[in-house]
């Protein structure tokens, strides 16, 4: 399915250390009447390396896939293998070219860090970090990494939430057995347990989480059950989202894919929408 006409849009579903001190920011409680909704695109992209040749068309389709208006129409996404195993560095490049000025591309130049986040600047970086899942394997795999960042809406710093990146080791969860498969259960646990402690960081200093990543498992477990909402019931590239207690509310308006034709990965868009109750 191509990318949503403004129209479309509108009518579906009704209408790193941190930035300072360590628990510095908290959530602000809202007051009065529920706010309007707001649509924010959330889009986890893999841009693979079977042929490199199609990378900067792939981040142009993934800058493109929305087709409403403003700052509506910038997604907020998360990617994987940004500069793993290419031999260049032209991914970041691309990335920079095509999410510029309207953008603060977040992680992009860490070093090791694969998984990049661009945020548009309709909302404010108001604390940011890395956690470190494992140190990878030689040959086997690279290390593997949760960027985070706390953000909160130019227009209305009250509404604030925590969005997190993140790709899974390979092979854990694929049906096939190689000389290293008890090493990649294990950091799959590992990552799996990590992400949810990550997760629980922000959530109970009030914040919702919308997270993207390459799970690289189908199905892939909640990390909590109970709570969490998800845009894709299958699939490896997922994006999901746990409510706080700061009052914001977030829900599905639609989903959709992006042909990136780089490898099997396409880019997956969730349009959520966004209120303060």
């Amino acid at each position: 399915m191509g990318p949503i006409s403004r129209r479309r849009a509108l009518g579906l579903a009704g209408g790193a250390a941190l930035a300072g001190a360590t628990g510095a920011l908290a959530a602000t409680e809202p007051a009065g009447a529920a706010t309007a909704w707001r649509n924010l695109g959330v889009i986890t992209a893999n841009i693979g390396r079977d042929n490199l040749g199609r990378r900067d068309a792939a981040i142009i389709a993934v800058r493109n896939a929305l087709s409403m208006e403003g700052p509506q129409d910038r997604p907020l996404v998360g990617w994987q293998e940004i500069g793993e195993g290419d031999g260049d560095e032209k991914e970041k490049g691309y990335i920079n070219d095509h999410f510029g000025p309207y953008y603060n591309n977040l992680h992009l130049n860490d070093g090791g860090q694969l998984v990049p986040i661009s945020a548009p600047k309709a909302y404010n970086v108001l604390a940011q970090r890395v956690t470190s899942v494992h140190a990878g394997k030689a040959g086997v795999s690279p290390n593997r990494v949760i960027t985070e960042v706390l953000l909160g809406a130019a227009d209305d710093p009250a509404l604030q939430f925590a969005f997190l990146n993140t790709h899974f080791v390979a092979g854990a969860y694929n049906g096939k057995e190689d000389p290293y498969e008890a090493w990649r259960d294990q950091m799959w646990g590992i990552h799996f347990d990590k992400m949810r402690d990550t997760m629980s960081y922000w959530l109970d200093r009030g914040y919702p989480v919308i997270w993207t990543g390459d799970t690289n498992r189908d199905p892939m477990p909640k990390f909590f059950p109970a709570r969490e909402a998800r845009a894709f019931a299958n699939g490896i590239d997922q994006i999901g989202w746990v409510l706080s207690t700061n009052g914001v509310q977030i829900q599905l308006r639609n989903k959709f894919t992006v042909a990136m034709n780089v490898d099997d990965h396409d880019a997956r868009v969730a349009v959520l929408q966004l209120r303060r109750a």
